[in-house]
């Protein structure tokens, strides 16, 4: 019961941000383009996805994962520190960063995960949904994070 709960309120959070960044994006000036920001230059191969992506002044971070040995707080450490990289890269920072899905491979984690979390955002921290993934995070990382910001 707890967890459909969860699955319904999940698909409401979605649909709700899924229109008001329609809003957005239909009240965004002409000639506003998707712009991709790369880190050095672009791949001379189609990547499978972007890094990070902005339309007007909303910037879109793809998931961030911890792709070696660690626990959940070096994990979490060096995640938060590549998406504050990629806002740095695209002009923006951690204080502008509106919204933030935290993924965890194993919920037990929540805590700690939370002990790196707390501050990162600055005072005025951004909302916020976690999970855990049900089939865990690809490429062994115990935390993957995706943030939406404004540069």
């Amino acid at each position: 019961m707890k967890r459909r709960r969860f699955l319904r309120a999940a698909t409401v959070s979605a649909a709700t941000v899924s229109t008001a960044m329609a809003s957005t994006v239909a009240a965004a000036p002409q000639g506003t383009q998707k712009k991709v920001h790369y880190k050095g230059k672009k791949p001379e191969k189609t990547a499978l996805f972007s890094g990070a992506v902005s339309y007007g002044n909303l910037l879109f971070i793809s998931g961030k994962g911890a792709h070696f040995q660690g626990d959940i707080k070096a994990h979490t450490k060096h995640v938060l520190d590549e998406i504050e990289k990629e806002l740095v890269n695209a002009g923006s920072s951690m204080n502008k960063v509106l919204k933030c899905n935290v993924y965890l491979n194993d919920l037990k984690d929540y805590q700690a995960m939370n002990e790196v979390f707390l501050g990162r955002f600055g005072a005025e921290p951004p909302v916020r949904t976690t999970i855990a993934a049900a089939g865990g995070i690809p490429g062994n990382s115990l935390v993957e994070i995706d943030v939406i910001a404004y540069i």
